[in-house]
C-alpha cells in the first residue's frame, strides 16, 4: 500500500498517471491510457519511467475520480444497446423455431446478467459514493495493481472506511494499491509507505507527519478556535 500525498498542483496525480501509461493499465472510467487526449503528457512521462516487478501483474486497472461519469455513462450505453438487440430478435427471427430465437438470446442475456450481476440494476439510481463501492467490489480481484486517483472524492467518511475493508481484503491476497489521496482516513492504512509531494524532492514520511495528519487532529481537537480565526481574518 503506497500513498501520494501533497497540495493540488505538486505533481502526486502526474506521477499517478505516468505509472499507469507505463504500465498499460486498462482504465475503469473512459478512454483508455493510450486514447485519452487529457494523458499525453502522461504517456510521455511513462515512457522516461523505468519499472521493476517483484510479480508483473496483468490485472488491476487506473482511475481518476473525474473519470467516473464517464463510467456510469459507458455501462448505461452497453446496457441498453443489449436491451435493444434483445428486443428486435423476435421480428428478425420470425418464423424461425424457438430454439434458434433461444440460441441467438442466450449470449446477450449473459451480457446482461453480468453487467447487473456486477453494478446492479441501475448505477444511476445509487448514489455517487454507493455507485463508487460497487465498482470497487465489482472490479477488485486478488493479485491486482490498482492505481486510484482521489478514490475519496465522492465518499462519505464512513465509505471511505469501508473501502479501507475493501482494499485491505485485496492486499492479503496479494493486491497492490499506489493512492493518491488527500484522505487523512486512507492514508491511515497500517503499514502503508507514504510520499509526500509538497517540498521537493519527494519524500517519504510517517502518517503523523503529514499535513493532512496534523491540520486535521488540530481543527478536530479544537475546530472552534480554527473556525472563528478563519472568518475572523477575513
Amino acid at each position: 500500500m503506497t500513498f501520494f500525498v501533497g497540495a493540488n498542483g505538486s505533481g502526486k496525480s502526474t506521477l499517478l498517471e505516468g505509472i499507469a501509461a507505463a504500465c498499460k493499465l486498462p482504465v475503469a472510467g473512459s478512454d483508455s491510457v493510450e486514447l485519452d487526449p487529457t494523458l499525453g503528457p502522461a504517456r510521455a512521462l511513462g515512457k522516461a519511467l523505468r519499472l521493476a516487478w517483484s510479480a508483473h501483474s496483468v490485472r488491476g486497472f487506473f482511475l481518476r475520480a473525474e473519470d467516473f461519469f464517464g463510467f456510469t455513462k459507458r455501462v448505461a450505453r452497453e446496457r441498453a444497446e443489449l436491451r435493444r438487440l434483445l428486443d428486435a430478435l423476435p421480428a428478425q427471427y420470425e418464423g424461425r423455431s424457438p430454439l434458434a430465437l433461444e440460441l441467438a438470446s442466450g449470449p446477450l442475456r449473459s451480457s446482461l446478467a453480468d453487467i447487473q450481476g456486477r453494478y446492479g440494476e441501475d448505477l444511476d439510481a445509487n448514489s455517487h459514493g454507493e455507485s463508487f463501492l460497487k465498482l470497487f467490489q465489482a472490479r477488485f480481484v486478488p493479485g491486482g495493481l490498482y492505481l486510484l486517483d482521489e478514490p475519496e472524492a465522492p465518499l462519505s467518511p464512513h465509505a471511505q472506511m469501508a473501502l479501507m475493508t475493501m482494499i485491505h481484503d485485496m492486499t492479503l491476497q496479494g493486491a497492490q494499491f499506489i493512492i493518491a489521496t488527500h484522505s487523512s482516513i486512507l492514508m491511515a492504512y497500517p503499514g502503508a509507505t507514504i510520499y509526500d509531494f509538497d517540498s521537493p524532492p519527494i519524500r517519504r514520511v510517517a502518517y503523523e507527519d503529514t499535513e493532512h495528519f496534523t491540520v486535521t487532529r488540530g481543527f478536530l481537537n479544537d475546530y472552534q478556535r480554527y473556525v472563528n480565526r478563519l472568518l475572523n481574518e477575513r
